[in-house]
């Protein structure tokens, strides 16, 4: 779950978790934060998800962090967008229309970074990290986005037993006792997809729920 395993997979085209359209939660729900036109939308984790070029769509500015170079080069490649490239602290940063992706450690992300953020949008960051990062990750992140922030959550939820993450199965209780302290929580839906996700029906899961909540702070 550390660098070299994500590196690995980018390098080996394992990339499974990209999904090859906008994920439609975030084309459903995403309207009903009531963002401002032009607001800031922080990316956790955003591998070249095509999520990244619909909020951009929507005339929002998108920062995305990612660990792998290659996923990065990827997006701006398959998106047909030349990326202007700079070295900016911890990150390399790539900019292009709407869209900045830093490439670079989640975790040295800082409050400054993302001070001018009011959205953000997990879909493959929680459900990504196993239990003791996903702890530091809620951490960090509820500490450096501004006080005035909404977004939306993605997460699965199935029995842990029958199959080893990622993605990890973190279940609305988690949810709750790692977000609630800090975020109000809104569950939008919990479809059960099983039937959907043939590959998840092969490695032996008798249930697969998507959840999707929605965030907010004052």
């Amino acid at each position: 779950m550390h660098e070299d395993f994500w590196q690995a997979r980018w390098a080996r085209n394992e990339i499974g978790f990209h999904q090859p359209e906008v994920n439609p939660y975030l084309s459903r729900h995403w309207p009903g934060l009531e963002l401002a036109p032009g607001s800031r939308v922080l990316v956790p984790l955003c591998g070249k998800s095509l999520d990244l070029a619909w909020l951009a769509g929507q005339g929002f500015a998108v920062l995305g962090i990612e660990l792998a170079e290659r996923a990065v080069q990827d997006f701006f490649a398959e998106q047909r967008l030349e990326p202007q490239v700079d070295r900016e602290g911890a990150f390399t940063v790539y900019r292009a229309g709407l869209v900045e992706i830093r490439c670079g450690d989640f975790f040295a992300l800082t409050a400054a970074d993302v001070a001018d953020c009011r959205g953000f949008y997990d879909r493959a960051a929680l459900i990504a990290l196993p239990p003791a990062m996903r702890e530091r990750y809620v951490a960090h992140l509820s500490a450096i986005l501004p006080s005035a922030c909404r977004g939306l959550l993605v997460t699965l939820d199935y029995d842990q037993a029958q199959m080893d993450g990622p993605p990890f199965a973190v279940p609305d209780h988690e949810v709750q006792r790692l977000l609630a302290h800090d975020w109000r929580l809104q569950l939008l839906e919990a479809p059960d997809v099983l039937k959907e996700n043939w590959k998840f029906l092969q490695r032996g899961l008798e249930r697969l729920e998507e959840r999707v909540y929605r965030l907010a702070r004052d």
